[in-house]
C-alpha cells in the first residue's frame, strides 16, 4: 500500500511540474511580440487585413481564439501573414499565443 501511495504522489508531482514547465509565458511572449509582430499588429490591430484584428471578437469570429489556432497561424503563416516557424522557436511562438490571448481578454490595454 505504501508503494502505491508513493507512486501516486510521484506521478501527481510529475504532472504538476510538467504543466508548470510547459505553461506558456505571456510576459516572455510580449517581448517576442514587440520585436516581431508589432509592425502589423500594434494594439491588436491588423494594418494589412483590418477585418482580422487580434481583438477578442475578431479572433472568435475568425476561429482564432485559441492557443492552438494562434500557434498554427504564427508557425505556418497564411497570406498575407508570413510564416514565422523557422524564425522563432516553438517556445517563443507558444509565448506569443499566450500574450495575444491575454491581451485579447483585456481589450489590448
Amino acid at each position: 500500500m505504501k508503494t502505491i501511495v508513493t507512486l501516486s504522489g510521484t506521478a501527481l508531482l510529475g504532472l504538476c511540474l510538467t504543466n508548470s514547465v510547459l505553461a506558456a509565458d505571456a510576459e516572455a511572449g510580449k517581448k517576442v511580440f514587440m520585436n516581431t509582430c508589432i509592425g502589423c499588429h500594434n494594439n491588436g490591430l491588423n494594418v494589412i487585413a483590418p477585418e482580422k484584428t487580434l481583438k477578442k471578437a475578431d479572433l472568435q469570429k475568425n476561429a482564432m481564439y485559441s492557443e492552438k489556432a494562434i500557434i498554427n497561424q504564427v508557425t505556418q503563416g497564411k497570406p498575407p501573414m508570413p510564416a514565422f516557424g523557422k524564425q522563432l522557436s516553438a517556445g517563443d511562438i507558444e509565448n506569443v499565443a499566450a500574450y495575444v490571448l491575454k491581451q485579447a481578454d483585456s481589450g489590448w490595454k
